[in-house]
This record gives structure tokens, sequence and C-alpha cells, in this order.
């Protein structure tokens, strides 16, 4: 499997709008963050997991041409808010394939009511197929996916793992039946928002507790917000196998 960091920003991005913050002034590229997102490739199957509003550039940045399929973690607008944007797919290809907890299906269809129109549809707007999923394990393509219940805080927010990689955004509460379904997984990402204690999202310490605990081989932290601080500050202080991700960042697993 390849997986591309798509975004690997927080919900406002970095650099923030109209921000003096030294990070967000950074000119190194890995200290620019778009909303979170990744893709996942595997034998011919490409799957998106979120689409935020930089979905379009995003797909536009790594020549993403079609794809099978959106897996949502929850309904947050950095998370869903891209939708309209799988048009140039749909137009192409037909029908687009999207998977979430019924909670979201419902959301999603609150903000693009004109999307899930039956009658009288807009020609333009594109037609979705929808696969509700539940925390049992379900399958994409030549892969068993197992859903991960994590809270944010108190909203449910899916993550997903895939064989050996998984992947677990917007996470603060972390029940531990949830993390023993994470046992074994070679590459995990995790979001870490910053270094201080956040009420929604798990900080640096404690996603790295989290890391300690599960044992991949490999970790790489997301949904990073600038107060973080510099990428490659950041990645000097961490453990040899754990990473800042950062967007455009292509690994195999």
């Amino acid at each position: 499997m390849k997986v591309t960091f798509l975004g690997t920003g927080t919900s406002q991005g970095i650099p923030i709008i109209g921000s003096n913050h030294p990070v967000c002034l950074s000119t190194n590229p890995k200290d620019k963050r778009l909303r979170v997102s990744v893709l996942l490739e595997w034998d011919n199957y490409k799957y998106v997991i979120d689409c935020g509003p930089d979905f379009r550039q995003q797909m536009i940045t790594n020549s993403v041409e079609r794809i099978d399929g959106i897996l949502f973690t929850h309904e947050h607008n950095d998370h869903v808010i891209g939708l309209d944007d799988v048009r140039p797919f749909y137009f192409r290809q037909g029908n687009i394939s999207i998977y979430c907890h019924q909670r979201v299906l419902n959301e999603l269809k609150k903000r693009f009511e004109y999307v899930f129109q039956v009658e009288n549809k807009y020609p333009g707007a594109p037609t979705l197929n929808q696969h509700i999923i539940d925390d049992r394990p379900f399958n994409l393509g030549s892969k068993k996916v197992i859903p991960i219940n994590v809270y944010h805080p108190e909203l449910q927010v899916y993550g997903y793992r895939f064989d050996d990689f998984a992947y677990v955004t917007d996470a603060k509460v972390f029940p531990q039946e949830e993390k023993d379904k994470l046992k074994g997984v070679k590459v995990l990402v995790l979001n870490a928002l910053r270094k201080e204690e956040h009420r929604s999202h798990l900080n640096l310490e404690q996603a790295l507790a989290i890391v300690e605990e599960i044992q991949p081989e490999r970790a790489y932290f997301t949904h990073i917000s600038h107060h973080m601080g510099f990428h490659d500050e950041v990645q000097n202080e961490l453990p040899e196998n754990v990473f800042l991700a950062y967007d455009n960042l292509k690994i195999s697993i």
C-alpha cells in the first residue's frame, strides 16, 4: 500500500489567515499544511479518507485522475466540506462511493441537499453510492477495513485499519478496546495537535504515549497546529521511529 498525506493541518490550516505567528510566516514547505486527508493506493484501488475544503487543490497537486471512493471519519467541515469537488471524478467515471456512519450521512444530506435529491436533481450535481458503516469490519477491494472508535471528545469519530496500516485523526478519548484493535500495525498515523493540553485533540505527549503502547514500527503524526512549532525543530525532538507528517509526503507499507 502507498499512502500520500494530502493534508496534515488542523481545521484552519497553516498558515492561518491574517496570522503573524512565526510558524505561519515560515518559508519551509513542511510548515505549510492543508486540511487533513490521505490518499490510499493498493493494487488498482484508490481511496481517500476525508475531503475537506482543500480537496480540489490536493487532487490537482497529486495528479489524481480517479478515485474509487471516500471514507469519512466524522462530519466536521474540515473533513467533509470539499465533497462537491468530486464532480470531475463523477463526470468521468460515474457514481462515487462514500463510506460513513449514519450520523455523518445525515449531516452530509443537510449540507449538500442538492447532491442527494432524487427528483428534479440539478444535472451538474454528483451522484453518490452511499455505504453506511458501523463497528463491523468491511471490505474495500482486496482489503478488510476495521473501524476504530475514538472520541473528539464526546463526538464519535472513526479511524480505520487496513492490514498493517492504521489512520486515526481527531481523537481525544481513545478507549482501550479500540487501542487493542491496533496491536500489530506496522504504521500508525495519529493526530497530535500541539504540545500543550487541548480539550478535543491529543497533544504531542498523549500521542507519543499511545505510540509507546501500541508499538508500531513507524508512527506519523498529523492534524497539526501552528502551535506545535516548526516542523524541523519538533522532528529533532521525536523518537527515531516517530515522524511529523507533512503535506505530499508519500510512504509505503
